[in-house]
């Protein structure tokens, strides 16, 4: 539980964020501890960020090593982690270009404004976008423009203009809203706020097939499903789609904060120029150190091949679950981004959980979202499910 005097020293953020009523003091691997010394079994993962845990000394030595040296000196300077970064990215994203910021939301803004920007080059007159209902692509003003749920955006209208919203995964919804005014399509090849939604094959395919016919570009958001999570480097790998333009954020820095929004050749030529986008602390010396060194200890440790085999077993596993108990509806997801459906109220099921020692988080559609560190073995899998069983009893 909360301790005094980190509750006090918290006061005055509580009246912003809704928080969970534990007080965290540190982590290992796959575990937190809090301030009381209580072990939780993390499958959370800072909503999807430490994918490699915590702890892990290489990432933190190299992290160290690098704020003895230089953390940053604004971008009007070359440095070299910054090119080693982004030519990982590149290659491990299977994009061509890389523009670094600081959070997946400040990454969608880069995405909106490169699509606009390459369609006024064209001079075709184009700027609307298409979105998905029940997508989520962050808080800022632009990425709220484009979320598909109205409670986040109508506080906040008049929004940006030329949003429409397609229903996820049907091909014609999106098809009635194409016209001759429409730049970007965006969204999520797995969709996690709005409830652990996986994209269909034949919708990836269809909304690529749309964008080459009519110059629009296609914009995937994988600020939560990429960086390993879906059993793919990138979920559109899975899919074989590649993306005009790609954002990710989250587990490319295992919590240090950074973004990037990625793009092909084609759309790089003809969008951003100097000074049309920029970012004071974006693709610093500390944040592209712990992107590189992240990825380095991904293709090391192999572990897009270890989230294939764990996320087949947790999938399992989370089946049998479901169709033990009968408070569960629909076990959906991919690889180790998963959702449970559930009757029980979240709160509820998620005050339960605390109390055996694992941390979830919620989506749409009262369902429990489970997005544990890349690195669990199916121990831990087997420990999450005794306790989320008990949670749920």
């Amino acid at each position: 539980m909360v301790n005094e005097k980190v509750k006090n020293g918290e006061e005055s953020l509580l009246h912003i964020y809704n928080r969970f009523p534990v007080a965290l003091d540190h982590g290992e691997g796959v575990y937190l501890y809090d301030t009381e010394g209580k072990q939780y079994l993390d499958f959370a993962a800072g909503i999807g960020v430490t994918g490699l845990g915590y702890h892990n000394k290489e990432l933190n030595d190299a992290l160290k090593e690098q704020i003895d040296k230089l953390f940053h000196i604004s971008n009007l300077y070359y440095h070299e982690n910054c090119g080693i970064a982004a030519k990982a990215l590149a290659s491990a994203s299977g994009m061509d270009k890389v523009f670094f910021t600081n959070s997946g939301a400040e990454a969608i803004e880069g995405a909106l404004k490169a699509a606009r920007k390459y369609a006024w080059t064209k001079k075709s007159g184009r700027y609307e976008l298409i979105a998905m209902e029940h997508s989520f692509h962050g808080r800022t003003a632009g990425a709220v423009s484009v979320t598909g749920h109205p409670e986040y955006r109508e506080p906040f209208e008049p929004l940006l203009p030329g949003v429409r919203f397609a229903k996820y995964n049907d091909l014609d919804s999106v098809k009635a809203l194409v016209n001759e005014k429409t730049c970007g399509i965006i969204l999520e090849p797995l969709q996690g706020e709005g409830g652990i939604h996986p994209v269909g094959q034949e919708f990836m395919e269809g909304i690529r097939k749309i964008c080459d016919e009519n110059d629009i570009l296609m914009i995937c958001d994988e600020v939560q499903c990429g960086m390993g999570r879906t059993g793919t480097m990138f979920a559109w790998q899975g899919y074989g789609i590649r993306p005009d333009i790609l954002t990710m954020a989250k587990a490319i820095g295992n919590g240090i904060p950074v973004g990037a929004f990625a793009m092909t050749e084609k759309v790089a030529e003809s969008s951003l120029k100097p000074g049309d986008h920029g970012t004071t602390y974006g693709g610093n010396p500390l944040a592209c150190m712990a992107v590189s060194k992240v990825l380095e200890i991904f293709e090391k440790e192999q572990i897009v091949e270890h989230v294939k085999k764990v996320g087949a077993y947790l999938s399992s596993r989370l089946d049998e679950l479901a169709e033990k108990m009968d408070c569960v509806t629909q076990r959906r997801g991919k690889g180790l981004m998963q959702g449970l459906a559930v009757t029980k109220p979240f709160a509820e099921v998620c005050q339960c959980a605390l109390e055996e020692g694992l941390l979830v988080i919620s989506a749409e559609g009262n369902v429990i979202r489970l997005l544990p560190p890349l690195i669990i073995e199916e121990k831990h899998v087997d420990e999450m499910i005794r306790k989320l069983e008990k949670a749920l009893s």
